[in-house]
């Protein structure tokens, strides 16, 4: 795990988005067990084979999770996003299917 990532989430300035983006970030190292990661635009990106598959983007009253390489990727509804990626917004008390998640992140990831 890469440090600089880990300190981002611990400097998160609420518990429930430390907490959630802890558990985003657990299920795209079991979802890519060969990927690399790192602070990139100032918000954890996640790579495989140097190019992007993942990125968690906090915000004020939220947290993004966003899937790259989604142009074949049918997602339900509540994605937003252009073809090429898709991203889910999280709010505080919302739980989001990890199942769902990884099984789109790994279909996505899977040509890189």
């Amino acid at each position: 795990m890469n440090q600089e990532v880990s300190t981002f989430i611990q400097n998160l300035q609420s518990s429930w988005q430390v907490d959630l983006c802890n558990r985003l970030r657990q299920m795209v190292h079991e979802t890519m067990p060969d990927f690399e990661e790192r602070i990139q635009y100032k918000k954890p990106h996640f790579l495989k084979n140097g190019k992007y598959a993942a990125v968690i983007s906090p915000s004020k009253d939220a947290v993004a999770f966003m899937i790259m390489n989604a142009n074949e990727l049918e997602v339900p509804k509540g994605f937003e996003g252009p073809a090429e990626r898709k991203w889910l917004k999280i709010r505080e008390g919302e739980s989001p299917d990890y199942g769902l998640l990884s099984r789109l992140l790994a279909q996505a990831s899977g040509t890189l």
